[in-house]
């Protein structure tokens, strides 16, 4: 099974551990990632605030280059993938946005390249099933609260992906790796990360809000898909004591599957994320 691959700025900076499990976790399912060539960043965090027209071209162009391939594009970040499906959207849809668009990237977009976020690709291409014959180490007694945050699934009608107010697919994951996924509200929540820079305190008590919530749901610890939201949830908690640890979905699955590297991945984190799997025997 082979995918052309969007890694998105951060999986060579701040979501290292990210990129790392992911493609080990991917390489161990069987699939191929063929990372796009010349690719560029999509501007997810800012370029909307400056110029419509950028925000939308930055994303075009690494659709641009995935035409080339004639393979899906898999895109591990929530973030980059929201910002691709909008551009995307402005393409398909035509007119004279889409022309502006196509000139400013120099090519003429062909409506073949699917666009998917890394869970869809765990959970409907490569299979639970699938992924349940490769676990190793199940994970088991590990409270988890899957955070979805709201570039994952929001606006729907762009993003067309799982359930927009309770969506479950990394819940699901959770459970073939043999977690407990722990209903709470917040799973789909903002949590202020492109504002961190400019309203600092405010992001505070928006992360600190959620990490409460998730305690009160009895959780060990968080697990999400975008590498914003992992450094802002792990960064701007202010708790009492040990902070709330917060994974990348692939971390556990790399975990569960027995994988190596996971030393690697953790020393990146900001909270240890090892107190809960020591507690749980689980490392």
């Amino acid at each position: 099974m082979q995918f052309s691959y969007y890694p998105g700025c951060t999986s060579h900076s701040t979501s290292m551990e990210y990129s790392m499990s992911s493609e080990a976790v991917l390489e161990a399912l069987g699939v191929e990632l063929l990372e796009i060539e010349d690719w560029n960043c999509c501007g997810a965090a800012a370029a909307h605030s400056l110029n419509r027209l950028l925000s939308l071209s930055l994303p075009a162009r690494n659709i641009a280059q995935t035409q080339q391939r004639e393979l899906p594009l898999v895109v591990p970040c929530a973030g980059c993938f929201n910002n691709l499906k909008k551009a995307e959207t402005a393409l398909r849809e035509g007119g004279e946005l889409a022309r502006r668009i196509e000139e400013v990237v120099g090519f003429k977009y062909g409506g073949s390249t699917e666009i998917l976020a890394l869970i869809d690709v765990v959970v409907n291409r490569i299979g639970l099933e699938k992924v349940r014959e490769k676990v190793t180490k199940p994970l088991s007694g590990l409270k988890v609260a899957s955070y979805y945050g709201c570039a994952l699934v929001r606006n729907p009608k762009i993003t067309l992906l799982d359930d927009p107010e309770n969506p479950m697919y990394m819940d699901h994951v959770m459970e073939v790796l043999g977690a407990t996924p722990v209903e709470w509200s917040y799973k789909t929540e903002c949590c202020g990360a492109d504002l961190a820079l400019t309203h600092g305190d405010t992001v505070v008590e928006m992360v600190t809000r959620l990490v409460r919530m998730a305690q009160e749901a009895g959780v060990d610890c968080i697990t999400c898909s975008c590498g914003l939201c992992q450094a802002n949830l792990e960064m701007r908690q202010k708790l009492e004591g040990q902070g709330l640890p917060v994974f990348y979905f692939t971390e556990l699955m790399g975990l569960a599957m027995g994988l190596k590297g996971e030393k690697k991945w953790w020393k990146k984190h900001m909270i240890d994320p090892t107190p809960p799997l020591r507690r749980l025997d689980l490392i």
